[in-house]
């Protein structure tokens, strides 16, 4: 997940677009903005804050942090963690879904 300059987020797939999207033809790196913050993608989530991230993503490698220390972006596996490749890591992945899905949508 990425949060934009306005504190919402979206979701994104493998290839670093937003989940729903079919193809990486014309986007760019989920570290820019554009052309994402053009799309109604983005939610915002009341108390998605730093600290409760901290307690669903415990593997450090799995957050990006802005130049002030801000979690910019989040991920729930890497390759060696990917449940489809190595199925001991579905519970885990599954367990951070839930952990996120409790997350009250604003607006």
């Amino acid at each position: 997940m990425k949060k934009n300059s306005s504190g919402e987020w979206f979701a994104f797939n493998r290839e670093y677009v937003p989940l729903g999207w079919n193809s990486t033809r014309n986007s760019e790196s989920i570290y820019q903005e554009k052309p994402y913050s053009e799309h109604p993608i983005h939610t915002k989530f009341k108390g998605l804050t730093d600290k409760a991230i901290l307690n669903i993503i415990t593997d450090v490698d799995a957050i990006k942090r802005k130049e002030d220390g801000e979690i910019e972006s989040i991920f729930f596996y890497n390759d060696r963690t990917n449940p489809q490749s190595h199925p001991e890591f579905w519970n885990e992945y599954f367990e951070k879904i839930k952990a996120f899905s409790k997350f009250e949508i604003v607006g």
